[in-house]
């Protein structure tokens, strides 16, 4: 089956995007440059097909507009995800719950998946997300809201974070931001 690979810019720098015949296979979190996100997505699917253009516009449009603050929701799009252990597709199927706005600890993860001592796993099934930001694993905090692990940086998690209180704040009272934001530890 094709994987056909594009990537496209936004105001974060530029993304690229997997997708098959089933659905989104894999999202690259933004890059500096066009290259890097090629880069990026030809070293995580080495047999895929680069497309001129978008291989899907409207996912597209929609993931530049989270990138430009506006809240999303991308429980709609159909997913691809690899094969991989039971667990790890259980925490992204409830890592893809978390709301907008909003941050789930390793630990609050593992309990809702049922292992309550299996935060460090959580934490690997976090690592391996093929898709964040439709796959929210930015929302995946440490014990007692700290900031840790992120293939993009923790400056990045943290961008991402601020962005989204930011936007829940506006929609909920003017200016006002959440007071629960997570530290940078």
């Amino acid at each position: 089956m094709p994987i056909h690979l594009s990537v496209f810019s936004c105001s974060w720098g530029w993304l690229g995007m997997a997708v098959s015949q089933q659905g989104l296979m894999g999202l690259t979190l933004p890059q500096p440059t066009e290259v890097a996100a090629w880069d990026r997505l030809y070293s995580a699917w080495p047999q895929g097909f680069p497309q001129d253009g978008s291989v899907w516009p409207e996912l597209q449009q929609r993931l530049v507009g989270y990138l430009n603050g506006e809240p999303s929701d991308f429980s709609d799009v159909p997913l691809d995800l690899p094969d991989g252990p039971p667990f790890w597709r259980r925490v992204w199927e409830l890592c893809a719950t978390i709301p907008y706005g909003e941050t789930r600890s390793y630990a609050d993860l593992a309990r809702e998946a049922g292992s309550p001592r299996a935060f460090r796993a959580v934490g690997g099934a976090m690592a391996a997300n093929p898709i964040p930001v439709v796959i929210p694993c930015h929302r995946v905090i440490g014990a007692g809201g700290n900031l840790t692990g992120f293939g993009g940086g923790l400056e990045q998690k943290k961008r991402l974070l601020e962005m989204e209180a930011r936007a829940v704040g506006k929609q909920a009272d003017g200016e006002k931001l959440p007071s629960h934001l997570p530290v940078l530890a």
